[in-house]
Protein backbone atom coordinates (compact mmCIF):
# COMPACT_ATOMS: atom_id res chain seq x y z
CA UNK A 1 0.00 0.00 0.00
CA UNK A 2 1.64 3.40 -1.30
CA UNK A 3 1.13 6.40 1.00
CA UNK A 4 -0.59 8.07 -1.51
CA UNK A 5 -3.03 5.66 -1.61
CA UNK A 6 -3.35 5.48 1.99
CA UNK A 7 -4.02 9.52 2.08
CA UNK A 8 -6.59 9.22 -0.70
CA UNK A 9 -8.48 6.75 1.01
CA UNK A 10 -8.41 8.05 4.15
CA UNK A 11 -10.17 11.17 3.01
CA UNK A 12 -13.57 10.32 2.72
CA UNK A 13 -13.93 8.38 5.58
CA UNK A 14 -13.00 10.98 7.90
CA UNK A 15 -15.13 13.66 6.31
CA UNK A 16 -18.34 10.82 6.20
CA UNK A 17 -17.46 10.73 9.85
CA UNK A 18 -16.45 6.48 10.15
CA UNK A 19 -13.83 4.26 9.06
CA UNK A 20 -15.94 1.91 6.89
CA UNK A 21 -15.61 4.16 3.79
CA UNK A 22 -12.00 4.16 4.22
CA UNK A 23 -11.43 0.81 5.26
CA UNK A 24 -13.35 -0.32 1.67
CA UNK A 25 -11.19 1.88 -0.26
CA UNK A 26 -8.24 0.43 1.03
CA UNK A 27 -9.26 -2.72 0.30
CA UNK A 28 -10.19 -2.02 -3.27
CA UNK A 29 -6.33 -0.62 -3.76
CA UNK A 30 -5.05 -3.92 -2.29
CA UNK A 31 -7.33 -6.00 -4.52
CA UNK A 32 -6.81 -4.60 -7.56
CA UNK A 33 -3.21 -2.97 -7.24
CA UNK A 34 -3.81 0.38 -8.67
CA UNK A 35 -2.84 3.48 -7.50
CA UNK A 36 -5.38 6.32 -5.96
CA UNK A 37 -4.23 10.09 -6.44
CA UNK A 38 -6.82 13.48 -5.67
CA UNK A 39 -5.86 16.70 -7.61
CA UNK A 40 -7.37 19.67 -8.89
CA UNK A 41 -10.97 18.47 -7.84
CA UNK A 42 -10.70 14.72 -8.77
CA UNK A 43 -9.68 11.52 -7.01
CA UNK A 44 -7.64 9.43 -9.71
CA UNK A 45 -7.80 5.44 -9.85
CA UNK A 46 -5.22 3.67 -12.41
CA UNK A 47 -3.90 5.79 -14.83
CA UNK A 48 -2.30 3.49 -15.83
CA UNK A 49 -2.88 0.63 -14.55
CA UNK A 50 -0.45 -1.91 -12.59
CA UNK A 51 1.38 -3.60 -15.85
CA UNK A 52 0.27 -1.50 -18.50
CA UNK A 53 2.95 -0.37 -21.28
CA UNK A 54 2.60 1.76 -24.20
CA UNK A 55 0.47 4.58 -24.73
CA UNK A 56 -3.12 5.68 -23.33
CA UNK A 57 -6.01 4.33 -24.70
CA UNK A 58 -7.00 6.17 -28.11
CA UNK A 59 -10.00 8.50 -27.87
CA UNK A 60 -13.67 6.66 -27.77
CA UNK A 61 -12.68 4.84 -24.58
CA UNK A 62 -13.75 7.05 -22.36
CA UNK A 63 -17.45 7.77 -20.90
CA UNK A 64 -19.27 9.99 -19.02
CA UNK A 65 -20.92 8.94 -16.01
CA UNK A 66 -23.63 11.12 -14.76
CA UNK A 67 -26.12 11.54 -11.95
CA UNK A 68 -24.06 9.48 -9.54
CA UNK A 69 -25.59 9.94 -5.65
CA UNK A 70 -23.28 12.13 -3.85
CA UNK A 71 -22.60 9.56 -1.26
CA UNK A 72 -21.03 6.72 -3.65
CA UNK A 73 -17.40 6.07 -4.07
CA UNK A 74 -14.58 4.27 -6.21
CA UNK A 75 -15.46 1.51 -3.83
CA UNK A 76 -18.88 0.88 -5.75
CA UNK A 77 -18.23 2.43 -8.64
CA UNK A 78 -15.25 0.26 -10.14
CA UNK A 79 -16.46 -3.14 -9.46
CA UNK A 80 -19.72 -1.87 -11.71
CA UNK A 81 -17.88 -0.68 -14.28
CA UNK A 82 -15.35 -3.82 -14.20
CA UNK A 83 -18.54 -5.74 -15.41
CA UNK A 84 -17.76 -4.03 -19.33
CA UNK A 85 -14.20 -4.58 -19.32
CA UNK A 86 -10.56 -3.44 -17.87
CA UNK A 87 -10.85 -0.07 -16.39
CA UNK A 88 -7.62 1.99 -17.35
CA UNK A 89 -8.60 5.10 -15.41
CA UNK A 90 -11.81 6.40 -13.47
CA UNK A 91 -12.01 9.95 -12.63
CA UNK A 92 -14.13 11.03 -10.18
CA UNK A 93 -14.92 14.39 -9.12
CA UNK A 94 -15.09 15.78 -5.65
CA UNK A 95 -16.37 18.59 -3.07
CA UNK A 96 -14.37 20.21 -0.96
CA UNK A 97 -16.55 18.37 1.57
CA UNK A 98 -15.83 15.11 0.81
CA UNK A 99 -18.28 13.95 -0.99
CA UNK A 100 -18.53 13.22 -5.21
CA UNK A 101 -19.96 15.34 -7.45
CA UNK A 102 -22.41 13.13 -9.41
CA UNK A 103 -20.47 12.66 -12.15
CA UNK A 104 -16.98 10.73 -13.07
CA UNK A 105 -15.16 9.68 -16.10
CA UNK A 106 -14.39 5.67 -16.79
CA UNK A 107 -11.23 5.18 -19.44
CA UNK A 108 -11.25 1.98 -21.00
CA UNK A 109 -8.64 -0.02 -22.31
CA UNK A 110 -10.62 -0.45 -25.58
CA UNK A 111 -13.79 1.52 -27.54
CA UNK A 112 -15.71 -1.94 -27.26
CA UNK A 113 -15.44 -2.09 -23.71
CA UNK A 114 -16.53 1.84 -23.49
CA UNK A 115 -19.51 0.73 -26.26
CA UNK A 116 -20.70 -2.18 -24.03
CA UNK A 117 -20.54 0.06 -20.39
CA UNK A 118 -23.25 2.30 -22.20
CA UNK A 119 -25.22 -0.34 -23.29
CA UNK A 120 -25.24 -2.40 -20.31
CA UNK A 121 -24.88 0.19 -17.18
CA UNK A 122 -27.01 3.48 -19.35
CA UNK A 123 -30.01 3.37 -16.57
CA UNK A 124 -28.83 1.30 -14.45
CA UNK A 125 -30.45 1.85 -11.05
CA UNK A 126 -27.78 1.83 -8.57
CA UNK A 127 -29.66 2.80 -5.49
CA UNK A 128 -33.80 2.44 -5.62
CA UNK A 129 -35.01 5.42 -7.95
CA UNK A 130 -31.75 6.28 -8.69
CA UNK A 131 -30.31 5.48 -12.73
CA UNK A 132 -26.55 6.38 -14.02
CA UNK A 133 -26.55 8.27 -16.90
CA UNK A 134 -23.38 6.73 -19.25
CA UNK A 135 -22.35 8.07 -22.30
CA UNK A 136 -19.49 8.40 -24.58
CA UNK A 137 -16.92 10.93 -23.61
CA UNK A 138 -15.71 13.44 -26.46
CA UNK A 139 -12.39 14.78 -24.93
CA UNK A 140 -12.28 18.07 -26.88
CA UNK A 141 -8.84 19.20 -28.35
CA UNK A 142 -10.61 22.03 -30.60
CA UNK A 143 -10.95 25.71 -29.98
CA UNK A 144 -13.49 28.14 -31.64
CA UNK A 145 -10.97 31.32 -32.40
CA UNK A 146 -14.02 34.28 -33.72
CA UNK A 147 -13.50 37.62 -35.26
CA UNK A 148 -10.10 37.37 -37.14
CA UNK A 149 -9.19 39.37 -40.01
CA UNK A 150 -11.34 38.12 -42.97
CA UNK A 151 -8.11 38.59 -45.33
CA UNK A 152 -5.33 36.15 -42.87
CA UNK A 153 -5.00 32.92 -44.96
CA UNK A 154 -4.94 29.47 -42.73
CA UNK A 155 -0.57 29.55 -43.06
CA UNK A 156 -0.50 32.95 -41.37
CA UNK A 157 -2.91 31.48 -39.04
CA UNK A 158 -1.24 28.46 -38.08
CA UNK A 159 2.37 30.47 -37.58
CA UNK A 160 0.15 32.89 -35.67
CA UNK A 161 -1.18 30.34 -32.99
CA UNK A 162 1.74 28.48 -32.95
CA UNK A 163 3.62 31.08 -31.52
CA UNK A 164 1.25 32.22 -28.86
CA UNK A 165 -0.18 28.63 -27.92
CA UNK A 166 1.74 25.14 -27.24
CA UNK A 167 0.31 21.72 -29.06
CA UNK A 168 -1.50 22.74 -32.48
CA UNK A 169 -1.78 20.13 -34.58
CA UNK A 170 -3.95 21.80 -37.28
CA UNK A 171 -5.65 25.30 -38.57
CA UNK A 172 -9.26 24.85 -40.18
CA UNK A 173 -10.09 27.97 -41.93
CA UNK A 174 -13.02 27.93 -43.96
CA UNK A 175 -13.09 30.17 -47.47
CA UNK A 176 -15.91 32.78 -47.54
CA UNK A 177 -18.96 31.41 -50.04
CA UNK A 178 -19.59 34.97 -52.07
CA UNK A 179 -15.37 35.86 -52.26
CA UNK A 180 -12.84 32.50 -51.94
CA UNK A 181 -9.42 35.19 -51.12
CA UNK A 182 -11.11 35.57 -47.72
CA UNK A 183 -12.21 33.66 -44.70
CA UNK A 184 -15.18 33.69 -42.84
CA UNK A 185 -13.98 35.86 -40.00
CA UNK A 186 -13.08 32.77 -37.80
CA UNK A 187 -10.93 29.43 -37.70
CA UNK A 188 -10.85 26.21 -35.70
CA UNK A 189 -7.83 25.25 -33.58
CA UNK A 190 -6.66 21.53 -33.07
CA UNK A 191 -4.57 20.56 -30.12
CA UNK A 192 -2.86 17.60 -29.41
CA UNK A 193 -4.77 17.13 -26.35
CA UNK A 194 -7.66 18.17 -24.49
CA UNK A 195 -5.30 19.88 -21.96
CA UNK A 196 -3.35 21.66 -24.32
CA UNK A 197 -6.59 22.75 -25.67
CA UNK A 198 -7.85 23.83 -21.97
CA UNK A 199 -4.47 25.68 -21.73
CA UNK A 200 -4.36 28.00 -24.78
CA UNK A 201 -8.18 28.43 -24.15
CA UNK A 202 -7.37 29.85 -20.27
CA UNK A 203 -4.26 31.92 -22.26
CA UNK A 204 -6.57 33.17 -24.70
CA UNK A 205 -9.09 34.55 -22.88
CA UNK A 206 -10.58 38.01 -23.91
CA UNK A 207 -8.35 40.92 -22.74
CA UNK A 208 -5.14 38.97 -22.03
CA UNK A 209 -3.96 38.96 -25.93
CA UNK A 210 -5.23 40.23 -29.50
CA UNK A 211 -3.92 38.74 -33.13
CA UNK A 212 -2.98 41.26 -35.50
CA UNK A 213 -4.59 43.90 -32.98
CA UNK A 214 -7.62 42.70 -32.89
CA UNK A 215 -9.55 41.76 -30.09
CA UNK A 216 -11.20 38.30 -30.99
CA UNK A 217 -13.64 35.72 -29.49
CA UNK A 218 -11.90 32.08 -28.15
CA UNK A 219 -14.68 29.27 -27.46
CA UNK A 220 -14.37 25.48 -27.27
CA UNK A 221 -15.75 24.40 -30.67
CA UNK A 222 -18.47 22.07 -31.07
CA UNK A 223 -17.30 18.93 -31.17
CA UNK A 224 -17.89 16.74 -34.47
CA UNK A 225 -20.62 13.78 -33.50
CA UNK A 226 -18.88 10.68 -33.23
CA UNK A 227 -20.86 7.57 -35.09
CA UNK A 228 -20.00 3.92 -34.62
CA UNK A 229 -18.33 2.31 -37.28
CA UNK A 230 -20.77 -0.02 -37.93
CA UNK A 231 -22.86 2.64 -39.09
CA UNK A 232 -20.30 4.31 -41.14
CA UNK A 233 -20.18 1.10 -42.89
CA UNK A 234 -23.42 1.56 -44.37
CA UNK A 235 -22.96 4.77 -45.32
CA UNK A 236 -23.47 6.00 -49.12
CA UNK A 237 -23.73 9.34 -48.65
CA UNK A 238 -21.37 11.89 -49.39
CA UNK A 239 -20.63 15.46 -47.92
CA UNK A 240 -19.27 18.42 -49.88
CA UNK A 241 -17.85 21.56 -48.97
CA UNK A 242 -16.54 24.66 -50.37
CA UNK A 243 -18.54 24.59 -53.39
CA UNK A 244 -19.60 28.34 -55.06
CA UNK A 245 -23.24 29.42 -54.24
CA UNK A 246 -23.47 29.66 -58.37
CA UNK A 247 -22.83 26.02 -58.23
CA UNK A 248 -25.89 24.39 -58.98
CA UNK A 249 -27.17 20.84 -58.08
CA UNK A 250 -27.06 19.76 -61.67
CA UNK A 251 -23.48 20.36 -61.99
CA UNK A 252 -22.52 18.70 -59.08
CA UNK A 253 -24.11 15.58 -60.04
CA UNK A 254 -23.02 15.78 -63.49
CA UNK A 255 -19.14 15.89 -62.11
CA UNK A 256 -19.60 13.12 -59.74
CA UNK A 257 -21.08 11.27 -62.56
CA UNK A 258 -17.87 11.51 -64.25
CA UNK A 259 -15.75 8.92 -63.24
CA UNK A 260 -18.54 6.35 -63.38
CA UNK A 261 -22.01 7.10 -65.25
CA UNK A 262 -25.24 6.66 -63.20
CA UNK A 263 -23.74 6.16 -59.75
CA UNK A 264 -25.45 9.24 -58.02
CA UNK A 265 -29.33 9.05 -57.21
CA UNK A 266 -29.50 12.65 -56.22
CA UNK A 267 -27.81 15.78 -54.72
CA UNK A 268 -28.90 18.26 -52.13
CA UNK A 269 -27.14 21.76 -52.32
CA UNK A 270 -27.91 23.56 -49.21
CA UNK A 271 -25.29 27.16 -49.81
CA UNK A 272 -21.78 26.17 -50.06
CA UNK A 273 -21.58 22.74 -49.57
CA UNK A 274 -23.52 19.25 -50.75
CA UNK A 275 -24.97 15.94 -50.11
CA UNK A 276 -24.26 13.59 -52.71
CA UNK A 277 -26.60 10.24 -52.53
CA UNK A 278 -25.49 7.08 -54.34
CA UNK A 279 -26.96 3.93 -55.52
CA UNK A 280 -24.47 1.85 -53.53
CA UNK A 281 -21.68 2.64 -51.02
CA UNK A 282 -18.97 0.94 -53.08
CA UNK A 283 -18.99 3.96 -56.03
CA UNK A 284 -19.70 6.37 -53.12
CA UNK A 285 -16.51 5.42 -51.42
CA UNK A 286 -14.54 5.19 -54.48
CA UNK A 287 -15.88 8.75 -55.70
CA UNK A 288 -15.22 10.14 -52.30
CA UNK A 289 -11.19 9.63 -53.17
CA UNK A 290 -11.69 10.12 -56.67
CA UNK A 291 -13.44 14.02 -56.39
CA UNK A 292 -11.39 14.95 -53.31
CA UNK A 293 -9.49 18.52 -53.60
CA UNK A 294 -11.37 18.46 -57.43
CA UNK A 295 -12.58 21.79 -58.45
CA UNK A 296 -16.10 22.30 -59.40
CA UNK A 297 -16.42 26.07 -61.33
CA UNK A 298 -12.82 27.05 -59.83
CA UNK A 299 -13.56 25.98 -56.40
CA UNK A 300 -11.34 22.82 -54.71
CA UNK A 301 -14.01 20.96 -52.34
CA UNK A 302 -13.38 19.01 -49.57
CA UNK A 303 -15.26 15.48 -50.51
CA UNK A 304 -16.19 13.15 -46.98
CA UNK A 305 -18.58 10.64 -45.79
CA UNK A 306 -21.57 12.56 -44.42
CA UNK A 307 -22.30 11.64 -40.63
CA UNK A 308 -25.94 10.57 -40.02
CA UNK A 309 -27.56 12.25 -36.85
CA UNK A 310 -30.15 10.32 -34.82
CA UNK A 311 -32.46 12.56 -32.37
CA UNK A 312 -31.91 10.41 -29.24
CA UNK A 313 -33.50 11.03 -26.13
CA UNK A 314 -30.50 11.37 -23.86
CA UNK A 315 -29.19 14.02 -21.59
CA UNK A 316 -26.28 16.32 -21.90
CA UNK A 317 -23.51 17.95 -19.79
CA UNK A 318 -20.95 20.48 -20.62
CA UNK A 319 -17.95 19.84 -18.11
CA UNK A 320 -15.19 22.23 -19.28
CA UNK A 321 -14.61 20.41 -22.96
CA UNK A 322 -16.22 17.54 -22.42
CA UNK A 323 -19.16 16.62 -24.24
CA UNK A 324 -21.70 13.64 -23.78
CA UNK A 325 -24.02 13.37 -26.81
CA UNK A 326 -27.31 15.41 -26.29
CA UNK A 327 -30.81 15.36 -27.13
CA UNK A 328 -30.02 18.18 -30.05
CA UNK A 329 -28.17 17.20 -33.30
CA UNK A 330 -24.47 18.58 -32.84
CA UNK A 331 -23.98 18.84 -36.11
CA UNK A 332 -26.52 21.81 -37.68
CA UNK A 333 -27.46 23.51 -40.64
CA UNK A 334 -25.32 26.62 -40.29
CA UNK A 335 -27.23 29.87 -40.47
CA UNK A 336 -27.31 32.58 -43.26
CA UNK A 337 -25.12 34.44 -41.44
CA UNK A 338 -22.67 31.95 -39.87
CA UNK A 339 -19.66 34.15 -39.07
CA UNK A 340 -19.97 32.57 -35.16
CA UNK A 341 -20.63 29.37 -36.07
CA UNK A 342 -19.02 27.17 -33.85
CA UNK A 343 -18.95 23.72 -35.32
CA UNK A 344 -16.86 22.30 -38.23
CA UNK A 345 -18.79 19.14 -38.40
CA UNK A 346 -20.93 18.84 -41.93
CA UNK A 347 -24.71 20.01 -40.95
CA UNK A 348 -27.30 16.96 -41.03
CA UNK A 349 -28.18 16.05 -44.39
CA UNK A 350 -31.71 16.95 -45.41
CA UNK A 351 -32.60 13.41 -46.00
CA UNK A 352 -29.36 11.29 -45.39
CA UNK A 353 -30.17 7.40 -46.00
CA UNK A 354 -28.73 4.22 -45.11
CA UNK A 355 -29.71 1.36 -47.64
CA UNK A 356 -32.59 3.79 -48.72
CA UNK A 357 -34.13 4.07 -45.14
CA UNK A 358 -34.45 7.63 -43.80
CA UNK A 359 -33.33 8.53 -41.07
CA UNK A 360 -35.87 9.78 -38.12
CA UNK A 361 -34.46 13.32 -39.13
CA UNK A 362 -34.49 13.51 -42.64
CA UNK A 363 -37.19 15.73 -42.48
CA UNK A 364 -35.97 18.09 -40.15
CA UNK A 365 -35.13 22.17 -41.48
CA UNK A 366 -36.22 20.34 -44.72
CA UNK A 367 -37.38 24.24 -45.91
CA UNK A 368 -34.03 24.98 -46.31
CA UNK A 369 -33.90 22.17 -49.27
CA UNK A 370 -36.32 24.39 -51.51
CA UNK A 371 -34.80 28.23 -52.42
CA UNK A 372 -36.89 30.68 -53.05
CA UNK A 373 -37.89 31.08 -56.79
CA UNK A 374 -38.71 34.42 -58.54
CA UNK A 375 -42.29 34.21 -59.96
CA UNK A 376 -43.13 32.20 -57.09
CA UNK A 377 -46.95 33.55 -55.74
CA UNK A 378 -47.16 33.95 -51.74
CA UNK A 379 -50.28 33.50 -50.37
CA UNK A 380 -51.28 35.05 -47.21
CA UNK A 381 -51.93 32.53 -44.54
CA UNK A 382 -53.34 32.69 -40.89
CA UNK A 383 -50.74 30.71 -38.12
CA UNK A 384 -53.86 28.97 -37.12
CA UNK A 385 -55.03 27.91 -40.45
CA UNK A 386 -52.25 25.85 -40.63
CA UNK A 387 -51.88 22.14 -39.50
CA UNK A 388 -50.24 21.29 -36.67
CA UNK A 389 -47.46 19.56 -38.46
CA UNK A 390 -46.32 22.77 -39.51
CA UNK A 391 -45.20 23.65 -35.69
CA UNK A 392 -41.72 21.84 -34.49
CA UNK A 393 -41.84 22.99 -30.92
CA UNK A 394 -44.07 21.77 -28.41
CA UNK A 395 -44.62 25.46 -27.34
CA UNK A 396 -46.18 26.18 -30.93
CA UNK A 397 -48.27 23.08 -30.84
CA UNK A 398 -49.84 24.06 -27.48
CA UNK A 399 -50.60 27.58 -27.92
CA UNK A 400 -52.45 26.06 -31.33
CA UNK A 401 -54.10 23.76 -29.13
CA UNK A 402 -55.26 25.74 -26.89
CA UNK A 403 -56.70 28.11 -30.33
CA UNK A 404 -58.12 25.32 -31.22
CA UNK A 405 -60.26 24.47 -28.23
CA UNK A 406 -61.17 28.36 -27.87
CA UNK A 407 -59.14 28.89 -24.52
CA UNK A 408 -57.17 31.01 -23.47
CA UNK A 409 -52.95 31.34 -24.60
CA UNK A 410 -51.21 29.03 -21.85
CA UNK A 411 -49.40 31.18 -19.18
CA UNK A 412 -46.04 30.58 -18.48
CA UNK A 413 -44.71 30.42 -15.19
CA UNK A 414 -40.33 30.47 -14.53
CA UNK A 415 -39.17 29.45 -11.26
CA UNK A 416 -35.68 29.11 -10.28
CA UNK A 417 -34.09 26.63 -8.62
CA UNK A 418 -30.83 25.22 -6.97
CA UNK A 419 -29.16 21.76 -7.87
CA UNK A 420 -27.44 19.24 -5.84
CA UNK A 421 -24.14 20.48 -7.25
CA UNK A 422 -24.83 24.40 -6.53
CA UNK A 423 -26.04 25.18 -9.90
CA UNK A 424 -28.96 27.83 -10.76
CA UNK A 425 -31.80 26.10 -12.73
CA UNK A 426 -35.19 26.50 -14.02
CA UNK A 427 -38.52 24.92 -14.18
CA UNK A 428 -41.99 26.22 -15.79
CA UNK A 429 -45.27 25.95 -14.61
CA UNK A 430 -47.59 26.34 -17.23
CA UNK A 431 -51.48 27.02 -16.39
CA UNK A 432 -54.17 27.14 -18.77
CA UNK A 433 -56.83 29.19 -17.23
CA UNK A 434 -59.78 28.64 -19.74
CA UNK A 435 -60.36 24.55 -19.20
CA UNK A 436 -63.73 24.48 -17.95
CA UNK A 437 -63.97 20.79 -17.82
CA UNK A 438 -62.89 19.84 -14.54
CA UNK A 439 -59.63 18.26 -16.24
CA UNK A 440 -56.24 19.49 -15.31
CA UNK A 441 -55.04 22.76 -16.10
CA UNK A 442 -51.76 23.54 -14.37
CA UNK A 443 -48.69 21.29 -15.89
CA UNK A 444 -44.76 21.45 -14.59
CA UNK A 445 -41.85 19.57 -15.94
CA UNK A 446 -40.20 17.62 -13.80
CA UNK A 447 -36.83 18.38 -14.66
CA UNK A 448 -34.60 21.34 -14.24
CA UNK A 449 -33.48 23.23 -17.41
CA UNK A 450 -30.53 25.30 -17.92
CA UNK A 451 -32.24 27.82 -20.44
CA UNK A 452 -35.63 29.43 -19.96
CA UNK A 453 -36.38 28.37 -23.78
CA UNK A 454 -35.86 24.58 -22.34
CA UNK A 455 -37.64 25.24 -19.25
CA UNK A 456 -40.88 26.23 -21.77
CA UNK A 457 -40.43 23.73 -24.23
CA UNK A 458 -40.40 21.07 -21.84
CA UNK A 459 -43.42 22.23 -19.53
CA UNK A 460 -45.44 22.39 -23.24
CA UNK A 461 -44.43 18.64 -23.86
CA UNK A 462 -45.83 17.43 -20.66
CA UNK A 463 -48.95 19.50 -20.92
CA UNK A 464 -49.50 18.32 -24.48
CA UNK A 465 -48.93 14.34 -23.32
CA UNK A 466 -51.56 15.03 -20.83
CA UNK A 467 -53.78 16.92 -22.69
CA UNK A 468 -53.52 14.29 -25.57
CA UNK A 469 -55.04 11.62 -23.20
CA UNK A 470 -58.03 13.88 -22.81
CA UNK A 471 -58.70 15.81 -25.84
CA UNK A 472 -58.03 15.42 -29.49
CA UNK A 473 -55.51 16.73 -30.88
Amino acid sequence: MTEENSAAAREPGKRRGGNQMASALLTLLDKTGYKMVQENGQRKFGGPPPGWEGPPPPRGCEVFVGKIPRNIYEDELVPLFERAGKIYELRLMMEFSGENRGFAFVMYATKENAQLAIKILNNYEIRPGRFLGVCISLDNCRLFIGAIPREKKKEEILKEMKRITQGVVDVIVCPDATDRTKNRGFAFVEYESHKAAAMARRQLLPGTFQLWGCAVQVDWACPEKEVDAETMQRVKVLYVRNLMISTTEDTIKAEFNKFKPRVVERVKKLRDYAFVHFYNREDAVAAMSVMNGKCIDGASIEVTLAKPVHKESTWKQHLNGHVSPCSENLMKFPSKDDDHQKSVGEPVSPSPSLNGQQSPSSREHEWYSYPFLSGVKLIPVSLYALKSSYFSSAVMRLDYFCHKNKWLPPQYNLYLATSQDGKKHLVCKILIPSIADGSQSCFMSHKLCATVEDARELAAQMALVHLGKHKCL
